[in-house]
């Protein structure tokens, strides 16, 4: 099965992001499957933030990352992170990309 790596850049609060049942769904049929939060999409990766569909992410395998620059636009530490999330470079797509993974940018 593929791998996939699925970039989400819109505001959790706004609306749900299209990742969740996706990412999810992948997960749970066995791939590996990443999720790259961007732009305004790290608004929800803060702890306390109530955005349950990562946390469902995380319980169903799922590994959440945060791009680091846009925390740093943003103004969110990286330890002010949910337990869940970690901060990564947005040379993670590269390097998802060369090892053969999926990506599909939202």
């Amino acid at each position: 099965m593929a791998n996939y790596l699925l970039i989400e850049s819109r505001d959790h609060f706004a609306r749900e992001g299209f990742c969740g049942a996706l990412a999810r769904t992948l997960a749970r049929d066995g791939a590996q499957v990443a999720v790259l939060l961007v732009q305004n999409g790290v608004l929800a990766a803060r702890e306390g933030a109530h955005a349950d569909t990562l946390a469902d992410m995380a319980r169903a395998g799922v590994v959440l990352y945060a791009d680091e620059f846009s925390l740093r636009e943003r103004g969110i530490a990286a330890d002010a992170l949910s337990h869940a999330v970690r901060p990564a470079p947005l040379d993670i797509v590269i390097d998802r990309m060369a090892d053969g993974w999926r990506v599909v940018w939202h």
